[in-house]
Order: C-alpha cells, then sequence, then structure tokens
C-alpha cells in the first residue's frame, strides 16, 4: 500500500513519485462519500488532474491500497517532508485531539508514540490496544440483563403466558425469566466491534497480536455489527467510569464525523478507515477545553457553541414580536457570576503582520459578527483569536480596537495564541489572555 503524508493546502502529485491515478481516485471517492466531504468531497481534497491538493481538514483519508495523512500547517514545528517534522506535526495534532474530545491518551504514551513513524491512525489504533488490554486485565465491567429459557426447574419467575400456550404439552420444561450477571453489555459490545474492525487497519504486528489477543479475551461478547451498535444504551456510572475515555475513543475509530450526532456512516464498507478533523472546529474545541481548565479555578465559566441567542424577531401583521431568526452561536462565552464577560471566536487562519495590512488579514465579516455578539450578549469585551506563527511581532494580543459607537465602551482584542507549545504553558498563556481582556 501506499502512505503519504502532506499538510493542509497541500499538493499531492499524480504520476511521478506520487499517487498513481488508480490510487488518486480511490481517494477521491472516500472523499465524496464522507459526511464532511460537501459537494463532490471538494471540501476535503480537489482534483487537478496531476496533483490533488488538501483542504482544511486534518487526519487520515484512505482508499482499497492507498491513504494520505494530512496534518496541520504548523510553522514552528516543521514540514511533511521529514520525518523528523512529520513526528513533531502528529505528535501535536494527537494532542490537540486528546484534549478537545476528552480521550485521555496521556502525554507520555502520546510522545512515544507519535516518535515513531507510523501515521496519526497507527498511533490511534496502538493507544486503543493498549488501553484496552489494560482495562481488560483489571476486570470486565458486568451488568444483570433479563433472560429467558426453557429448564426442566424453575429459575427465577414463571412466564406464565408462554408456559400455557408454547410449552402446555411440555411437563418437563418451565418457561422461565430471570437475571443473569454478564459481559455482554452494551459497552463491551462496541468495544469488541472497534477491536475487530481495527484488525483490518493495523500495520504494526504487535498491534495486530495485542488485537487478536483481545478478541479472545471478549469471546464471550455478542458480535455486532458498526451500524447496529447500542450506543444510546451505554451507560456510564460510578463502577465503569474508568470506561468513559475508551469509550470516546472507540467512539472516534467508528464514526466517520466526529462532530455528527448520527451514528454510522454512508460509506463503503470497502474503502480504509478514514478520519477527518475541520481545522476550524477541532482549533475551537482546543481552546475551549484548554480555557475551561485554565479558569475554572478562578470560578469563571465557559460555555462552548452555546449562548443560542437569535439576531433578530419577526413581526407579526399587528407589529407583535413573531418567531425568532438567525441564531448565533459564538465559539466561546466566559462568564462570571451569571455575567457573559467575553466573547471569543477562534479562526483558524494565518493573521497578515500589520506591514502586510493594516488589518491583519482579519475578514469583515468577522467583525461584523463580533459586534452582533456584543449586543446581543450584553458584553463589552470581544476577542478574535488566531494561531501564533513567527512572522508576527509577538504572542498574546496583537491589537485592540474600540468599536465605533458614541458612548459605548465595547472592544474587540485580535490575538494569537502559540498551539506549537507545551500544553501546561498554553493554558497559561490564555489564562493570562482572557483576565487581561475580561
Amino acid at each position: 500500500m501506499t502512505h503519504l503524508s502532506v499538510l493542509e493546502w497541500d499538493r499531492v502529485a499524480v504520476g511521478d513519485g506520487g499517487l498513481t491515478r488508480c490510487e488518486a481516485d480511490q481517494l477521491l471517492a472516500s472523499a465524496r462519500v464522507h459526511s464532511l466531504g460537501g459537494v463532490d468531497g471538494a471540501q476535503i481534497l480537489t482534483d487537478h488532474h496531476r496533483w490533488l491538493r488538501s483542504q482544511q481538514m486534518v487526519g487520515v483519508i484512505a482508499g482499497d491500497d492507498c491513504s494520505l495523512e494530512i496534518l496541520p500547517k504548523i510553522d514552528q514545528l516543521g514540514d511533511a517532508q521529514s520525518l523528523q517534522g512529520k513526528a513533531r506535526l502528529r505528535h501535536r495534532l494527537v494532542q490537540m485531539l486528546d484534549v478537545a474530545l476528552g480521550l485521555e491518551i496521556g502525554l507520555g504514551r502520546e510522545t512515544a508514540l507519535a516518535r515513531q513513524d507510523e501515521t496519526l491512525l497507527d498511533i490511534l489504533i496502538r493507544s486503543f490496544a493498549d488501553r484496552l488490554t489494560n482495562e481488560v486485565r483489571r476486570g470486565l465491567p458486568r451488568q444483570y440483563l433479563n433472560h429467558e429459557d426453557e429448564l426442566p426447574v424453575l429459575r427465577g419467575r414463571l412466564d406464565i403466558a408462554r408456559q400455557f400456550t408454547a410449552l402446555a404439552a411440555r411437563a418437563d420444561r418451565l418457561s422461565c425469566r430471570f437475571d443473569v450477571l454478564s459481559a455482554d453489555t452494551p459497552l463491551l459490545q462496541i468495544m469488541k466491534t472497534c477491536v475487530v474492525v481495527l484488525s483490518r487497519y493495523a500495520r504494526r504486528e504487535e498491534t495486530s497480536r495485542r488485537l487478536s489477543e483481545l478478541r479472545l479475551a471478549l469471546v464471550d461478547v455478542s458480535d455486532v455489527r458498526p451500524r447496529e451498535l447500542p450506543w444510546d444504551a451505554v451507560a456510564i456510572n460510578r463502577s465503569n467510569l474508568r470506561w468513559r475515555s475508551l469509550l470516546n475513543l472507540a467512539e472516534l475509530l467508528l464514526r466517520r464525523n466526529w462532530q455528527a450526532t448520527h451514528r454510522g456512516s454512508s460509506a463503503d464498507a470497502r474503502t480504509g478507515l478514514t478520519l477527518l478533523f475541520p481545522m476550524n472546529g477541532l482549533f475551537e474545541a482546543y481552546v475551549s477545553a484548554l480555557l475551561r481548565a485554565a479558569l475554572a479555578p478562578l470560578s469563571y465559566e465557559v460555555v462552548s457553541q452555546g449562548g443560542f441567542r437569535h439576531c433578530v424577531l419577526e413581526l407579526a401583521a399587528d407589529g407583535a414580536p413573531a418567531r425568532p431568526l438567525f441564531r448565533t452561536k459564538p465559539d466561546c462565552l466566559v462568564r462570571k457570576d451569571g455575567q457573559t464577560v467575553l466573547v471569543l471566536d477562534t479562526k483558524w487562519k494565518r493573521l497578515s503582520t500589520r506591514e502586510q495590512d493594516a488589518k491583519r488579514g482579519v475578514s469583515q465579516s468577522d467583525v461584523y459578527q463580533m459586534m452582533a455578539y456584543a449586543r446581543l450578549y450584553g458584553c463589552t469585551r470581544l476577542m478574535l483569536l488566531y494561531p501564533f506563527h513567527p512572522d508576527l511581532e509577538r504572542r498574546g494580543s496583537l491589537a485592540r480596537h474600540r468599536i465605533n459607537v458614541d458612548g459605548a465602551d465595547e472592544r474587540l482584542d485580535i490575538a494569537s495564541i502559540d498551539i506549537a507549545a507545551e500544553k501546561v504553558d498554553t493554558v497559561a498563556a490564555l489564562k493570562e489572555l482572557v483576565l487581561s481582556i475580561a
């Protein structure tokens, strides 16, 4: 199989030294059937005959005989041309997924895995296998399940209706209903299905061996097809709380769209395992999670993708307000004592320097959006947050503006955060940045 790595917005050659035309068509077919692909998969890959261009998605897209790993473009960490650069970018991507999706992979294990010459998919499969093995060794969670059987002696309670109909002529059999303490639970059915699915994509011999051992350990758990998995029947409680993050990882690996609310995928089952994440959404989720960790000790509340206030109310014929329209959903609302003290929107976009553009490349529509947020949420402090890159003069706040309304003190900050830094440093920088503004 052909395995290539590129950066977002980068080119992949079709022909000499790159993909064959057949392999390129396989990747394009996977993009077209993916839920994030848009029209003809153009939000993932675009076809230019002699080359493919990746879009603002990161992760792995696979065909029958090839796969393409798309890494985030972070100037401070290098490029996708060297093994060392790929490892650093992959490490940061795994860390962002870990924080944003609550996978609890663990920085030590994540660092060790990311330094190997493996793709993102290899790392996640290995991490799942290692963690599930540890949990299985600690003991499988069990629960009482309803069971029906025909027995020579009474067990549990008698099913009178069935006894005097289907078994009316069988005096030697009793229709019994009873509870059995079993490991065949919805949680473990999901785990076993994930093990079976990942066994087809594990490239390392050690990982394949571990997945085979897990299949044997879960032999008493029912086989369920991925589209029929009982996601909604899983109950996480105190007895199985340690399985929560492992369930999140299994859900990530079994679902094509990490932000979707539906289960399953319409993709052709013959294609390889595809895991794609919009960088805009991943950057927002990563910042929100770190901001929540930074401000929680100070009694600030961070609400991500919330608010939901509408811009306008449609008027009825008599002039009375009727249905609301144009609902808003800011990336982050920072609240203190029930009041919104900061509205923050993240943008995965490269800012220009002041010398290149007085507006720094900030979109006019984004500024309009922030002005609307100020009015709707009664907040005087606003921030547009971008990723830092070395051409910018500094990290943190880059420019501070006052909304041009007489008598108002609404301010908009343009700021950057360095996601190439270690997580603890990013948390501290976010905390300092937000407190200085809010």
